[in-house]
């Protein structure tokens, strides 16, 4: 028997891939509160702030938007979330306590997925990436592209990871909305 939440999320991210915004929005609000419940249980175990839990849980998120397209929607996306959710926590962990050691045991649930081929090259993204202008472009490029994570966007642009959390929204809304002026 199929969970109804599993039921619910699932069809929600298909609607939200298929274009639909409202779903995409319902669907991040509904995952907000069970990601951070997930992170906060983690964290407190490491002594982690309410603000470390807090920059985990907009990373999951932002990590949800920039890689949604990479879940199988013949899958249950449940651990898909929680997986990128527990990745984040540990990224956050590894920040805070750069000299610290982990029990790799708390996070045997979080299994590596198989490595598949890119489905876009990198110059299709290049020249998608290229219409964005000014500073959201370039922290899209660095965060999306490059990998860097939002805390060293935020020395490399000289901002505070929130502006750069911003400006990375911002991007990302851009792109969703050129691609949606180029699908209509």
């Amino acid at each position: 028997m199929s969970n109804p939440v599993e039921t619910h999320w699932s069809s929600l991210m298909r609607a939200a891939n298929g274009g639909d915004e409202g779903a995409y929005r319902r669907l991040l609000s509904e995952l907000a509160p069970a990601i951070r419940a997930k992170i906060r249980a983690k964290a407190a175990r490491y002594g982690l702030s309410g603000a470390d839990v807090e920059d985990a849980v907009q990373e999951t998120l932002l990590a949800i938007h920039v890689k949604r397209g990479t879940w199988r929607e013949d899958e249950p996306i449940r651990p898909w979330v929680f997986a990128i959710a527990g990745y984040k926590i540990v990224d956050q962990m590894r920040r805070r306590y750069r000299h610290a050691e982990v029990d790799i045991a708390d996070f045997t649930e979080i299994l590596p997925a198989q490595a598949e081929p890119d489905p876009t090259t990198s110059t299709d993204m290049d020249r998608v990436v290229a219409r964005l202008t000014g500073r959201a472009g370039e922290i899209v490029r660095a965060i999306g592209m490059e990998g860097a994570s939002v805390g060293e966007a935020s020395q490399r642009f000289g901002m505070s990871e929130g502006a750069v959390r911003v400006a990375l929204h911002r991007g990302l809304r851009k792109l969703a909305d050129l691609r949606a002026s180029m699908v209509a």
